[in-house]
């Protein structure tokens, strides 16, 4: 047990394993979850002790997402097969080789949530994985394959929800709100692959791309493997300027190559001094407009951005549904100014959510 380096820059506990040399490599087999007899709390439990996340990327506990609250019901089962950035092809490979993992996870997820019907929705340009699964869906299973716009944030579930069902979650409000529950197709793959033999989650498939890559692919990769290990397996160019843990919108540029891939990297892209764009001074918003024209949940974000530099935290939650903002990077992207705003819109939400714990905190000493 040592100090180890996080993306966050903060370093953490962290617990270094050393590998037998004559180690089998065999995975030991732990207690099945039988699908026929296991209640929804049992596959709910099931999942926590796999130590399944949201492999989309926020590796949001699954089991947390699943479980259906007092009052609400789950009509309709989402299977999230959208890439949720450019350059990621996790879920297209995941969708091409582990179909039956898929159909045998959508069927702990529909006894666990109650479901009585399943999308899964696929990008257009990935037509390939809709006919493979659409070819092998089980005839017992209440699934339906659509096939949506590629159209970039598409991945975030709320999007997604709008283009399947033309339904709009409240702000503020979540999926099971409009009677839908989203699952990551590679998360309910894990699901289906994992439970039958009771075992945990110990690997995942990463996209490793970006100019500065030499052998691009989809690797399945041990959780807690160090990122400079795998840019050596891969091979990187000698003019290497950034790395990304994600994608290139919503990702984070890593200032350590010692850091571990972790069960929500879906991606790692590499770029090299020609492709980072180098214009780093800020200049003031000239109200253009090209930001609010983007968003893809009809946010102000000029006027997020303005409140921001002012610390206003507490008006940008009430008055402007900060945290409606799912950090998509599109405003930063189109703004003239060179902006940052989704910086400012992750560090007022971070402060916005630090002053709600304190007064949580402060309520249950009194």
């Amino acid at each position: 047990i040592s100090r180890v380096p996080t993306i966050s820059g903060k370093m953490v506990d962290g617990i270094y394993l050393e590998a037998f040399p004559s180690s089998s490599q065999e995975v030991i087999e732990g207690e099945p979850v039988d699908l026929n007899t296991a209640s929804p709390d049992q596959i709910l439990q099931a999942i926590q002790d796999a130590g399944i996340v949201g492999l989309g990327g926020a590796a949001f506990p699954t089991h947390v997402k699943l479980k259906i609250p007092e009052g609400k019901n789950c009509d309709v089962l989402l299977i999230n097969g959208i890439e949720c950035e450019p350059y990621l092809t996790t879920d297209h490979r995941v969708m091409l080789e582990q179909a039956f993992d898929i159909f045998m996870g959508i069927r702990y997820l529909l006894k666990a949530t109650g479901a009585k019907r399943v999308i899964i929705g696929i990008e257009g340009n990935k037509k390939d994985a809709a006919r493979h699964l659409q070819e092998l869906v089980p005839s017992d299973l209440p699934i339906e394959i659509q096939v949506v716009p590629v159209k970039y944030p598409q991945g975030s579930e709320k999007m997604l929800i709008t283009s399947t069902l033309g339904l709009e979650v409240p702000s503020g409000g979540l999926p099971i709100d409009v009677n839908a529950v989203v699952v990551n197709v590679a998360t309910t793959a894990e699901i289906g692959r994992l439970l039958p033999h009771g075992r945990g989650i110990q690997e995942r498939v990463v996209t490793i791309s970006g100019p500065g890559v030499i052998k691009k692919g989809n690797y399945l990769i041990p959780i807690g493997t160090p990122l400079r290990f795998v840019l050596d397996y891969v091979g990187v160019t000698n003019n290497i300027s950034e790395v990304y843990m994600g994608g290139p919108m919503m990702g984070v540029a890593v200032s350590n190559l010692d850091i571990s891939i972790v069960k929500g990297t879906s991606g790692i892209l590499v770029f090299s001094d020609n492709e980072v764009k180098q214009e780093t001074k800020i200049y003031p918003c000239i109200k253009c407009g090209a930001c609010v024209d983007v968003c893809p949940i009809s946010l102000n974000p000029s006027k997020l951005g303005i409140l921001a530099k002012s610390e206003e935290y507490n008006t940008m939650a009430e008055s402007y549904n900060l945290m409606d903002c799912f950090e998509c990077g599109s405003c930063s992207y189109v703004c003239p100014s060179n902006i940052p705003l989704v910086q400012y819109f992750r560090l007022s939400k971070s402060h916005v959510r630090k002053e709600k714990a304190q007064k949580v905190a402060t309520e249950n000493v009194k």
